[in-house]
C-alpha cells in the first residue's frame, strides 16, 4: 500500500475546520443586545439593572482595560426550530489560544440568577433542549475587559496607568440551533486523530484509526453535514470500540481550575473568576453525574460564599453528593519557600478548619500544582494536619536535573514521609487530548512498580475550568486501544489506590528545591518585608494577647486575630509574596500590610498595658523572642532600670574607621567597605585575606523568559562592584556610609552594641535601576562544605560545591532569618530583617586557604509583569555574626525580627510559658482556637539534635495534651505532666503543639 497518512490527515483538518465544526451550530439568528459600561469598580446586579443601558452591534468596541460592561441581550426562537436544541453562541473577542488570559462573563437571568459563564473555550449558553417555537430568551452578561498582559513591558497592569482605551470587539450574538450528532461526530473525529498521531507510523492500530476516518469522511456528506453525520459515527464505531490494552497505563482524571488568587490579575478580579468558574462546573454537573471536580484554596470558597452565596449554596449540595471536591487543605495554594513556621502552619489550619466547618470534609491531599518549590518542612506539617498524601507538578519545570520520580515517599526534615505524586503530564490544565494522554504514559518513570497517574483537566484562571469537550474525551478514552484507560474520580481514590499498588516506592529525603523561578526570593522587597513584619506582628499580638487574657483577664481579640491571619495567609499566595504579580497587587499588597501593622500594633499596646501596671515614671521592657535578652525572659517582662544601651562609638584609624566592644574589632576603610572583623574571643579574623565584607554588588539580570521570577546563572558573569563613596563618616549608631550609582543612592550604617558579637548593618536604598540585581557579599575565611539556612521550623544544609549538577543548579538559594557558614571549631553567620534570597559560593587560593562567600540577595528591578519593580526607597537591615554557632544564629535571628519594646509601668512580667533548652523553640502562644481559654503552646527542636526539655506554665493548667495543628488530640502521642510542668523529649526538628487546659482559677 502506499503511504497516505498525509493526504487523509490534511484531508480530516480541513473538514473539521471548514465544514464539521462549523455545522454544530448549523442555523442562527442574531440576537439583539443593549450595553452599559460601568464607569468604575464592578457593581452588583441590582445596581447594573438600573443602569441606562445604549443599543449594541456586531463589531461594537468594549472594555478599556479593567473595565466592566453589561450587555442585556434578548432573542426569540424562530417557529421553525421548534423541538430542537437551541443555543446562545456569544464571542465577545476572546483569544482562542489563550483561554486563561482574556475577556471573560458570567450570565445572569433576568431575576438575577447566575445561568454559567462565557469563556474563550466555551462560549454557549443552552435556551433549551427541546425548545418552542417562539420562545424567548433574555440575559445579562458582566463582562470583564481583563487585559492580556502575557510578556512585554505594559503598563496595563494597574488601573491607575493603563488608559481607558477599548479592548475587545463583540464578535458575535447568535441564537444557534445545536446538532447533538454532529458535536459528538466532532468529538468522536477529535478523539480519534488525536490518538493516531501519537502511535508509532509502524503500528498497525494507526492505521486501523486511518481507515476508519477515511471511511467516515467518505461517508460525510459535506453539503449535509448533520444529515450525514450519523453515518460517518457509525463508520467510526468499530474503531472506537476496540478496547485498551491490558497492561495499558491508568490515569485518574480529576476535573480541576487552577484559579491564582492573584496574578495577572487584582484580587477583586480573583474573586469573580471563582464565580465564573465554579458557575461552569456546577451546570456542567447537572448535566454529566459522573462529572467530579477538586477545588483547592479556602479562601476562595470563603470570596464565593461572601460573593455568590446562591452559587456557594450549589457547591455545598455538590459536595455532599461527592462531585465537588474540596482538595488542598491550605488556605490559599501558598509560597513555601518564605512563609515563615507558624505562617505555613496555620495554612494547613485554616484552609483544614474552613472544609470541616462548611462541609464536614476532612481532606487528605495537599495539592500545590503550582508553587515554587517545596520546603522541606512540609512532610511534618502535612501529617501534624491530618493529610496523608502531597500533589504537584511544579517540578516537571526544573532546566537542570529531571526529577527521578513520579510516586514516591518524600521524607521531610523531621524524618516524616507522606506519599507524594508529580502528574507525568506535566500540566494542571490539561484538556485529555491524545497528546497529553500519550506524555503522560511515556513520561511515567515507575513504570514496573505502578500503574497510575493523576491528570488534573480544565482551563485555568479565567479559562472557566473543564468542558463538555473534555468529558466527551474521557468517556471515549475510558477503554481505547493504543490509549492509556482514562476514568474520573476523585483525587483520594487515585491516592488510595497508587499508594497500595506501590509496595516499596522510593525516597526523597529533603526540600524539593525547583531550579527555576529562583529570582521569586527577591523580586517586589516590600511585600517580602511586609510579610515578614506582619508574621512577628501576629506572634506578638497572640503571645501578649494571651498573656494579658490568663494574668489580667484581657479580652482575647479572636476576630481580629482571625481576619488579620486570613489576610497574611492570603497574600503568601504563590504570585503575591514571591513577587511575580502585576503592579496592582502589589501596590495594594503594601497597603494592606500597612493596615495589618496598625491593627496589630493596636492589639499588643492594648495588651501589654495591661500587663505593665502603673507607670510610676518606670519603663517594663517586653521580649517577644524565644530566647531571653539581657536579663529579661523568653515571652516576659522585666521593668528596665535606665536606657538602652548606645552602639560604641567609631574611633578613627587612618583613612577609616574602627569599632571595638571587646568582642569584636571592625575596620572600616576609605572606601566604607569593612575590611576586617576580629573575633576577639577566637582569636580569629572573620574576612578573608585580601577581600572586603559588605561589599555591594550589582549585575545586570535579563533572565531568558520570565522576568521577576528567573535569575539565570550567567548574571554572574558580569558584575560591578560598588567601591566609590560619596562619604564615610562617624555616626551617632557607628560608622556612615554613602555612595550613589547609577540613579540610585544606598545609605549604610554600620553599628557594634556593646556585649555583642554582632555587626548590625542597615541600608536605605533609594533604587531606580532598571534589570539590575544588588547583592551584599561577605567572603569568609571559613571552609565550609555546605552552608545551613534556616527554613521553617528548622534548617537545611546545602553543598557549597558543585559536583554535580544538583548542586550546580543551585546557585540562588533561599534563606529565613539566617544563613551559617562554618567549620569545625568555628562559623559565621549573616542574619536579616526581611531577606530570603542568598548565594553561597567557594574559591581555593594559591596557599590552600578556602575562602567562602555568602551574599545576601537585596533588590531586583524586573519589568514584567510589573515595570516599576522594587523603585523607591528601601529600609533593610542585616547582621553579620562571627564566631557563631547554628544555635547563636537562631537567637539572633529571632532577636533581630522581634526588637524589645519599652513600655511606661512598673510590673514584671513572668513568662505564660518558659521553655529551659535553647534548642527548643517557641513559635506560638496563644489561646485555643475554640473560644474555651486554653493555652496553645507550639514548639519545635531548632537546632537538628535530640533535645529534651521541660516546658513549665506561668499559671496552674488543668491539664496537658499533644494536639495536631488543628488542636485536636493526637491519639498516638503522650505527654509527661505534672504539676505546671511538661517534660518533653524530642527528635531532630520535631514540631509539637501542646493544649493546655485552664481550671477555674487559671
Amino acid at each position: 500500500m502506499h503511504d497516505d497518512r498525509t493526504l487523509t490527515e490534511e484531508r480530516l483538518d480541513r473538514a473539521l475546520r471548514e465544514r464539521i465544526r462549523p455545522a454544530v451550530h448549523p442555523r442562527s439568528v442574531p440576537l439583539e443586545f443593549e450595553v452599559w459600561h460601568a464607569p468604575g469598580e464592578p457593581v452588583p446586579f441590582d445596581e447594573a439593572m438600573a443602569a441606562s443601558f445604549e443599543p449594541g452591534a456586531v463589531g461594537d468596541a468594549w472594555g478599556p482595560a479593567w473595565g466592566t460592561s453589561w450587555f442585556r441581550v434578548t432573542g426569540r426562537v424562530p417557529e421553525e426550530w421548534a423541538g430542537e436544541t437551541v443555543e446562545a453562541v456569544i464571542d465577545l473577542g476572546f483569544a482562542r489560544d489563550r483561554p486563561g488570559f482574556s475577556a471573560e462573563a458570567l450570565a445572569h437571568r433576568p431575576d438575577g440568577s447566575v445561568v454559567k459563564a462565557l469563556n474563550p473555550l466555551n462560549t454557549w449558553l443552552r435556551v433549551g433542549d427541546p425548545v418552542a417555537g417562539g420562545e424567548q430568551c433574555a440575559y445579562y452578561l458582566e463582562a470583564a475587559a481583563n487585559p492580556e498582559i502575557l510578556d512585554g513591558v505594559s503598563a496595563l497592569g494597574d488601573q491607575e496607568t493603563a488608559g481607558d482605551e477599548p479592548l475587545y470587539r463583540v464578535e458575535r450574538m447568535d441564537l444557534a440551533v445545536f446538532d447533538r450528532q454532529v458535536w459528538e461526530l466532532v468529538q468522536d473525529l477529535e478523539v480519534l486523530d488525536q490518538l493516531m498521531r501519537q502511535l508509532p507510523v509502524g503500528s498497525a492500530r494507526r492505521w486501523e484509526i486511518l481507515r476508519a476516518v477515511e471511511s467516515a469522511l467518505d461517508a460525510l456528506d459535506l453539503d449535509d453535514v448533520g444529515a450525514s453525520a450519523t453515518a460517518a459515527r457509525e463508520a467510526l464505531r468499530p474503531a472506537l470500540s476496540s478496547p485498551a490494552h491490558a497492561s495499558a497505563h491508568r490515569l485518574s482524571a480529576v476535573g480541576h481550575a487552577h484559579i491564582d488568587s492573584a496574578w495577572l490579575w487584582p484580587l477583586r478580579e480573583t474573586v469573580r473568576k471563582v464565580a465564573r468558574t465554579t458557575s461552569n462546573v456546577l451546570a456542567l454537573m447537572d448535566d454529566r453525574p459522573e462529572f467530579v471536580f477538586a477545588m483547592s484554596q479556602a479562601q476562595q470558597l470563603d470570596w464565593l460564599r461572601e460573593h455568590r452565596p446562591e452559587l456557594y449554596a450549589r457547591v455545598k449540595e455538590k459536595v455532599a453528593a461527592g462531585q465537588f471536591v474540596p482538595v488542598g487543605g491550605m488556605w490559599v495554594e501558598s509560597d513555601t519557600n518564605m512563609p515563615g513556621s507558624e505562617a505555613l502552619a496555620r495554612q494547613f489550619v485554616y484552609g483544614k478548619r474552613f472544609f470541616l466547618e462548611e462541609f464536614g470534609v476532612e481532606t487528605e491531599e495537599v495539592w500545590l500544582p503550582d508553587s515554587f518549590g517545596y520546603s522541606a518542612a512540609l512532610p511534618q506539617l502535612v501529617a501534624l494536619s491530618g493529610s496523608r498524601w502531597f500533589l504537584t507538578q511544579k517540578i516537571s519545570w526544573n532546566t537542570t536535573n529531571p526529577f527521578p520520580h513520579h510516586s514516591f515517599l518524600w521524607e521531610g526534615l523531621d524524618g516524616t514521609r507522606v506519599f507524594t505524586h508529580f502528574p507525568p503530564v506535566d500540566t494542571y490544565v490539561a484538556e485529555l487530548s491524545g497528546q497529553e494522554l500519550a506524555h503522560a504514559e511515556r513520561n511515567f518513570r515507575d513504570k514496573g512498580h505502578a500503574t497510575r497517574s493523576l491528570v488534573p483537566f480544565g482551563w485555568g484562571d479565567g479559562g472557566g475550568g473543564p468542558t463538555r469537550e473534555m468529558l466527551a474525551r474521557a468517556e471515549r478514552l475510558a477503554d481505547l486501544e493504543g490509549s492509556p484507560r482514562v476514568a474520573i474520580e476523585r483525587p483520594a481514590d487515585f491516592f488510595a489506590a497508587a499508594e497500595a499498588e506501590y509496595e516499596r516506592p522510593p525516597v526523597w529525603l529533603g526540600e524539593l528545591y525547583l531550579e527555576l523561578h529562583r529570582g521569586t526570593y527577591t523580586s517586589q522587597a516590600r511585600t517580602k518585608q511586609g510579610n515578614r513584619r506582619s508574621e512577628h506582628l501576629l506572634r506578638e499580638a497572640e503571645l501578649w494577647a494571651a498573656t494579658a487574657a490568663v494574668r489580667a483577664g484581657f479580652a482575647y481579640p479572636y476576630e481580629v486575630l482571625d481576619r488579620v491571619w486570613k489576610t497574611v495567609l492570603l497574600h503568601q499566595f504563590h504570585d503575591i509574596l514571591p513577587g511575580s504579580s502585576i503592579a496592582w497587587v502589589h501596590r495594594e499588597a503594601e497597603a494592606t500590610y500597612a493596615r495589618v501593622a496598625e491593627e496589630l500594633e493596636a492589639v499588643i499596646g492594648a495588651a501589654q498595658r495591661a500587663l505593665a501596671g502603673d507607670a510610676d515614671g518606670g519603663v517594663v521592657v517586653f521580649n517577644a523572642a524565644p530566647h531571653a535578652w539581657a536579663g529579661v525572659p523568653a515571652g516576659g517582662a522585666s521593668h528596665a532600670a535606665g536606657r538602652p544601651e548606645r552602639p560604641v562609638a567609631a574611633e578613627a584609624v587612618g583613612d577609616g574607621f574602627r569599632l571595638d566592644n571587646g568582642l569584636l574589632r571592625v575596620t572600616v576603610d576609605a572606601r566604607g567597605l569593612v575590611v576586617s572583623v576580629v573575633d576577639l574571643v577566637a582569636g580569629r579574623e572573620t574576612v578573608a585575606s585580601g577581600r572586603a565584607a559588605n561589599l555591594l554588588q550589582v549585575h545586570p539580570d535579563l533572565p531568558n523568559h520570565w522576568d521577576a521570577w528567573d535569575v539565570d546563572a550567567f548574571y554572574r558573569n558580569t558584575v560591578t562592584d560598588l567601591t566609590e563613596v560619596d562619604a564615610v563618616r562617624p555616626h551617632d549608631d557607628g560608622v556612615e556610609v554613602v555612595r550613589t550609582f547609577g540613579s540610585s543612592r544606598i545609605t549604610q550604617v554600620l553599628s557594634l552594641l556593646p556585649g555583642a558579637r554582632r555587626l548590625d548593618i542597615a541600608t536605605e536604598v533609594d533604587w531606580h535601576e532598571r534589570e539590575k540585581f544588588l547583592k551584599a557579599a561577605f567572603p569568609i575565611d571559613v571552609r565550609a562544605d555546605h552552608s545551613t539556612a534556616e527554613t521553617q521550623f528548622g534548617h537545611v544544609q546545602r553543598p557549597t560545591h558543585t559536583n554535580t549538577s544538583w548542586e550546580a543548579a543551585k546557585f540562588e538559594i533561599c534563606a529565613h532569618r539566617f544563613l551559617h557558614v562554618g567549620e569545625p571549631g568555628w562559623g559565621a553567620a549573616l542574619i536579616n530583617d526581611s531577606t530570603y534570597g542568598h548565594d553561597v559560593t567557594r574559591t581555593v587560593g594559591e596557599d590552600g586557604s578556602t575562602t567562602t562567600t555568602v551574599r545576601l540577595s537585596l533588590l531586583r528591578a524586573p519589568r514584567y509583569p510589573d515595570p516599576e519593580t522594587d523603585q523607591g526607597v528601601h529600609r533593610l537591615r542585616y547582621a553579620l555574626l562571627p564566631g557563631a554557632t547554628v544555635g547563636d544564629a537562631v537567637r539572633e535571628g529571632w532577636r533581630l525580627g522581634l526588637p524589645e519594646r519599652r513600655v511606661p509601668g512598673s510590673a514584671e512580667v513572668a513568662p505564660l510559658i518558659s521553655v529551659d533548652d535553647d534548642a527548643v523553640v517557641v513559635t506560638a502562644v496563644k489561646l485555643a482556637d475554640d473560644g474555651s481559654g486554653d493555652v496553645v503552646v507550639r514548639l519545635h527542636e531548632a537546632h537538628g539534635g535530640r533535645a529534651s526539655a521541660r516546658l513549665t506554665a506561668g499559671f496552674a493548667p488543668a491539664g496537658a495534651s499533644v494536639v495536631d495543628l488543628l488542636e485536636r488530640p493526637l491519639a498516638a502521642a503522650s505527654v509527661e505532666w505534672e504539676g505546671d510542668v511538661v517534660r518533653l523529649r524530642l527528635r531532630p526538628f520535631q514540631i509539637v503543639t501542646l493544649r493546655l487546659a485552664r481550671g477555674d482559677g487559671a
